[in-house]
């Protein structure tokens, strides 16, 4: 991929969107579940109904894939695997999203997308369209997709036209902060799979814009003007980190950076980008959580501080943390790359769903 791009025959990201196309599988239904591709609000998405006679109300997930907001899509194979399981099992209806994807589309285009969608599906007809109990519907995604779940749960409480109430948010490893990319699992996990440190900065400079110099500051963590060190205050490590994941690490503070590229890309700031920014105020009244993070996965920190700053918040958190575990390791539960470690987080995950959904 870099090698194209520097040569100028593909994008970076044009060409790592081959791994997609790959693990991209043919649309079929199954004896358990009706699969097909349809739209809601003008958004494509890949819609599972459970066959199976409902007793009562089904429940409801609206789910957005992983990528870094510029790879996944809804029909690749763990994805798909995923959302029949939880259709079948669950005998829930899921809701999986094709959002449009940087860098033909940037910030806050993916974001608008899943939004769009999950606003729409809250509409009592279309819930009542589809057998949904109103009082049984959740958000979920993981690493980018985590993002965009966190975000959107943020921003429904602020839409008056919103009546129905999400029952939880499901972040899987997510990405939740662009203002420091040198936390203690950033520097940690600087080389460890899938998600090295500077894939990250790409992916994150991708979401605003293709603008090198961004990526650039990114990469250098320079890229927050003095005028937003307010903003730090959320994602101080030294205070929502426990001991010992802040290792040998001291905090210092932030390095700033131009003013110019937050005025030019100013999406890094918005907290529908990096719902870590939000105020204390807007994430009391968000609907319980269930986190996921991975020791060795630069994202680690992000996870475990929302789950630090909403349970200070008073909402209700199951942060499970995988001590053995690396980013988008649920993801290897299907032959032939099959791990005992995403079996175990794919049967703990399905268990809170049971519970709690």
């Amino acid at each position: 991929s870099k090698a194209a791009d520097l040569l100028g025959l593909m994008h970076y990201m044009e060409s790592m969107r081959l791994i997609t196309v790959l693990e991209h599988i043919t649309l079929t239904s199954d004896e358990n579940v009706t699969v097909t591709d349809t739209e809601l609000s003008n958004v494509p998405v890949r819609l599972y109904l459970p066959r199976r006679a409902p007793d009562g109300l089904r429940r409801a997930m609206v789910y957005f894939h992983g990528g870094g907001w510029c790879l996944g899509d809804a029909g690749m194979k763990f994805y798909d695997h995923m959302s029949r399981r939880i259709s079948s099992e669950l005998n829930a209806v899921v809701v999986s999203v094709n959002y449009r994807l940087a860098p033909g589309h940037h910030f806050p285009v993916p974001f608008e997308d899943v939004y769009s969608v999950t606003k729409f599906f809250l509409q009592d007809r279309v819930l009542s369209q589809y057998g949904v109990d109103p009082a049984r519907v959740c958000v979920a995604g993981d690493s980018a997709g985590g993002n965009l779940a966190a975000a959107v749960a943020q921003q429904l409480l602020e839409d008056a036209e919103v009546k129905t109430k999400l029952k939880a948010q499901i972040l899987l490893y997510p990405a939740l902060q662009a203002l420091d990319l040198s936390l203690p699992s950033y520097l940690d996990n600087d080389n460890k799979p899938l998600l090295p440190r500077l894939l990250m900065v790409r992916f994150w400079s991708e979401y605003f814009t293709s603008d090198p110099a961004l990526r650039e500051a990114m990469a250098a963590n320079r890229h927050v003007p003095a005028e937003s060190g307010h903003l730090f205050q959320f994602v101080n490590w030294s205070r929502w980190l426990p001991e010992e994941m802040r290792g040998a690490h001291v905090y210092s503070g932030p390095t700033f950076g131009s003013a110019e590229l937050a005025r030019k890309y100013p999406g890094f700031l918005d907290p529908r980008a990096s719902p870590l920014l939000a105020s204390d105020a807007r994430l009391r009244p968000l609907p319980p959580a269930y986190i996921l993070t991975c020791e060795h996965d630069v994202l680690r920190d992000d996870g475990v501080m929302y789950a630090g700053r909403l349970r200070a918040a008073g909402v209700p958190v199951t942060h499970h943390h995988a001590k053995d575990a690396f980013h988008g390791a649920m993801m290897f539960i299907l032959w032939p790359l099959e791990l005992s470690v995403a079996h175990r987080l794919f049967d703990a995950y399905m268990d809170w769903l049971h519970e709690n959904l």
